[in-house]
């Protein structure tokens, strides 16, 4: 979020955008998963990414800061939620850890943005 503009619409976000992508990668992988977790661990992790990005829209919608901050903290749960299922993925063999690499990556950059948000909307609240 850059301090020179306003956002006015969660798409806006960067955040969202990454989350969205993430989202795309873990439905991409998780298709390859055996046919016996398709309700089990595939909707999981399926239902927590798309909580992500969810959540950042929710927050931003919502107008308030504090709310905002709140929904940013729900994605931040539901960001490890599919951090530990994709771990749990790797450890059943579903998929390689070198194949969920990018994944991680992306999990890592996410968590980093939605601290940052979280501390520059908690700043602004105090200004």
């Amino acid at each position: 979020m850059s301090d020179s503009k306003e956002i006015r619409y969660y798409r806006d976000l960067q955040v969202w955008q990454k989350a969205i992508q993430l989202a795309k990668s873990i439905y991409r992988i998780s298709a390859s998963f055996p046919n016996e977790e398709k309700y089990g661990l595939v909707s999981q992790i399926r239902r927590a990414s798309v909580s992500v990005p969810s959540n950042i829209a929710e927050g931003q919608a919502r107008n308030t800061t504090g709310e905002f901050i709140q929904f940013l903290s729900h994605a931040e749960g539901s960001l490890a939620e599919v951090d530990t299922q994709l771990f749990l993925a790797t450890e059943f063999e579903f998929c390689t850890f070198q194949k969920a690499g990018e994944i991680f990556e992306q999990v890592s950059e996410l968590r980093r943005m939605l601290q940052t948000l979280k501390r520059r909307l908690i700043e602004r609240s105090h200004n």
